[in-house]
């Protein structure tokens, strides 16, 4: 079945040409050209995957990323961003993005994203054929399921969050180099002067301090990268 794939911004010519691309590279394409009816259709659970464009009039992108992940919609989103702007991207990854790509954008690159990112977010096939959990003390991750647990309550991970967390438990007491981190994490190689990673990894550390507020789980390696801790 085509990946189906919420395509949001308010240029007729841009979404059109984007979506006749994306369309003939196997991808099924729904248009929408304002926030509301982008959140109605995000809400609906038929798309896979949500291409958000943050400069849109009344309602922006970013109070559509906001509305959607206030109401638990756990759909991946692209944010498309001008090129150079860090607030709007950092913002966006904060807010729960999974990733981001800089307008003007090829619609070749844009389908190499959307790809990277579904990738990410099936479930490995060893780990689901064995039904095998990673735990480290009461923090339970099933990539199976995609599902996390702070013992009992459930933790509410975006797709990227959740594998760059299952990546950092699984390589616990290692230090992981942020280009590691992009590379297993996000799908992609790291940018320079990308804060991806780290915006991710802060957002991860706020949802487990709500858990464990006196525990640093996640270590900064300056200049370096991250490591769990093993105790």
């Amino acid at each position: 079945m085509s990946p189906n794939v919420l395509l949001v911004d308010d240029d007729v010519e841009l979404v059109t040409l984007l979506g006749d691309y994306l369309r003939q590279d196997g991808f099924a394409v729904t248009l929408a050209g304002d926030g509301e009816s982008a959140i109605a259709e995000a809400l609906s659970g038929r798309h896979d995957i949500v291409v958000l464009d943050v400069m849109m009039p009344r309602m922006t992108g970013i109070d559509v990323l906001r509305r959607l992940r206030a109401e638990r919609c756990t759909v991946p989103v692209l944010m498309l961003t001008a090129r150079g702007d860090d607030i709007d991207r950092i913002l966006g990854l904060e807010l729960g993005a999974d990733d981001y790509v800089p307008k003007p954008c090829s619609p070749r690159e844009l389908a190499a994203r959307l790809r990277a990112i579904l990738r990410r977010l099936a479930p490995v096939s060893a780990d689901a054929a064995r039904g095998e959990a990673v735990a480290i003390g009461p923090l339970v991750l099933r990539p199976e399921r995609r599902t996390a647990h702070w013992q009992d309550e459930a933790l509410h991970f975006t797709g990227a969050e959740f594998n760059l967390l299952l990546h950092l438990m699984r390589q616990a007491g290692r230090l992981v180099t942020k280009a590691e981190l992009s590379e297993q994490g996000l799908g992609r190689p790291l940018a320079r002067f990308d804060r991806s990673v780290d915006v991710h990894i802060s957002s991860i550390r706020q949802k487990l301090a709500a858990h464990a507020p006196d525990v640093d789980l996640i270590k900064t390696v300056r200049g370096m990268g991250y490591q769990f801790t093993k105790d």
